[in-house]
């Protein structure tokens, strides 16, 4: 009796409070958009309906409370992918952005929630689980990845499905696209030469958008990135099992971005990119692979890999890691500082590497 008395209770108070959005809504926007129905929107978008009965108290408490206590107005973002780099970028947004983090696991809507993002349980990989995203949101970060397999991106195809009209999207796809280009100095404008499946897919991905982005009216922003590296995302564990590395004439250049300033760099894409620009989201480092290695060994105490030519590596390592060891290219990211404005926190690996450096002493 006391559990029926109780949901009937919080049914009336919640309808209540439907009203009250509705009225706050009509008053703020003058008639332009009814609050309830957006409220409605967030309801289903996580994954809840009008009919109250069929949710649990904790379910319609958690909803009701976020909207109570969001302010009004504010834009509405998506992002879709919303892992380490993602939770960098949530700060950024607060007090900007209502966001909205699209994830396949449940269990990451605590987290995403206490970071300030509403989330909301979808997969890329079923298209039918994104119709409730369409119209949601007018501006989308799109990080995820393709799917492992294959040389179509269907994640993106299945996301572009419901992509709206006149949306403001930055995708972040892969430097890989270029292939191998022999450590040449690379712009934006340089061809795509794709040498592998993977970056096939991200190849796919872009036309995919930029397809979307024509049709819909809307602007897409496109970060080629490279690898991305932080405190918890250097390559210790092979150096400390000793993997080897291509001998110096043997070796390639590789480019580099901190999670913090890719994070950054995404921020000032949604507000300053020109409408189908890319951008190299890469900092100013301009290392073979081998001397990356050196760099975070000499950071941690450790030895140096062992070097071996290419013919002798390859027998060695797997073709995975043998595909980064075979492109070289150095990428000119001149236009993330004139366009987005941006000064690199870390403009160079060894900067990063020295301020962490600093924190170990610190602390010890």
């Amino acid at each position: 009796m006391y559990a029926a008395g109780h949901e009937l209770a919080f049914a009336r108070a919640a309808s209540a409070a439907f009203a009250a959005i509705r009225q706050t809504h009509a008053g703020a926007d003058g008639g332009r958009q009814d609050g309830f129905a957006r409220f409605a929107t967030e309801l289903m978008a996580a994954g809840l309906n009008s009919n109250l009965k069929s949710h649990t108290i904790l379910e319609m408490k958690n909803i009701l409370i976020q909207s109570l206590h969001k302010p009004l107005g504010l834009p509405r973002l998506l992002i879709l992918g919303c892992g380490d780099v993602g939770m960098r970028l949530l700060p950024l947004l607060a007090g900007r952005f209502r966001v909205f983090a699209v994830t396949s696991q449940p269990a990451r809507c605590a987290e995403l929630r206490a970071a300030g993002a509403v989330p909301i349980v979808a997969n890329l990989d079923d298209g039918a689980s994104l119709r409730r995203l369409a119209g949601l949101a007018p501006w989308i970060v799109h990080l995820a990845p393709p799917q492992p397999a294959g040389r179509l991106d269907r994640r993106t195809r299945n996301l572009a499905a419901i992509l709206p009209e006149h949306a403001r999207l930055v995708y972040v796809s892969t430097s890989g696209v270029y292939g191998d280009c022999g450590g040449a100095k690379v712009a934006e404008t340089r061809p795509v030469a794709p040498q592998n499946a993977r970056a096939q897919r991200r190849v796919d991905a872009e036309t995919v958008l930029r397809a979307w982005g024509v049709r819909r009216a809307a602007s897409l922003a496109i970060l080629r990135v490279p690898g991305i590296y932080a405190d918890d995302r250097l390559p210790l564990k092979r150096l400390r099992e000793g993997t080897p590395a291509l001998a110096p004439q043997d070796d390639v250049y590789t480019n580099h971005i901190h999670a913090d300033d890719l994070a950054r760099i995404i921020e000032r894409a949604l507000w300053r990119a020109r409408p189908g620009r890319l951008y190299h989201a890469s900092d100013d480092s301009e290392l073979k692979m081998g001397e990356y290695f050196d760099l975070v060994a000499d950071a941690f105490g450790l030895p140096h890999p062992p070097r071996l030519p290419r013919t002798e590596l390859q027998q060695v390592v797997t073709p995975m890691l043998l595909s980064f060891m075979s492109e070289s290219r150095r990428l000119d990211n001149t236009r993330i500082k004139r366009e987005l404005g941006l000064r690199l926190r870390y403009p160079r690996v060894a900067d990063a590497l020295a301020v962490l450096s600093a924190r170990k002493l610190a602390i010890s």
